[in-house]
């Protein structure tokens, strides 16, 4: 049985890999708008990433709790991921307003 010092840093390894199984789709996102894709491209892309994340997962789970599903760690990720999203939201809301600051000052055109 572990400490409750020890299954807090546990939660809070397993928020953080959520934080990084959205940044990281995030990122083919961005690919994507940059380089159009077919279907077909992009399902195998998102097998891939589910492959790699799901690997990652167990990786984080394994070195953490030595592979034991702990549901602490899957509400982590869970909260990870919806607290990553919603910061990504944040930031993008963000963006836009920047830029419609600086568009009604004439810096950009």
């Amino acid at each position: 049985m572990y400490g409750i010092e020890k299954e807090a840093a546990i939660f809070f390894c397993a928020c953080l890999s959520g934080g990084i199984v959205v940044f990281a789709y995030e990122i083919i996102k961005v690919f994507r708008r940059l380089i159009r894709h077919s279907d077909i491209a992009v399902n195998i892309e998102d097998f891939f990433y589910w492959i790699f994340m799901s690997v990652y997962l167990f990786d984080q789970m394994y070195c953490t709790t030595y592979g034991v599903i702990r549901w602490y760690f899957v509400l982590g990720v869970v909260l990870g991921v919806l607290a990553a999203r919603c910061a990504m939201l944040y930031a993008i809301k963000l963006f836009g307003k920047c830029k419609k600051i600086l568009e009604k000052s004439g810096k950009t055109k």
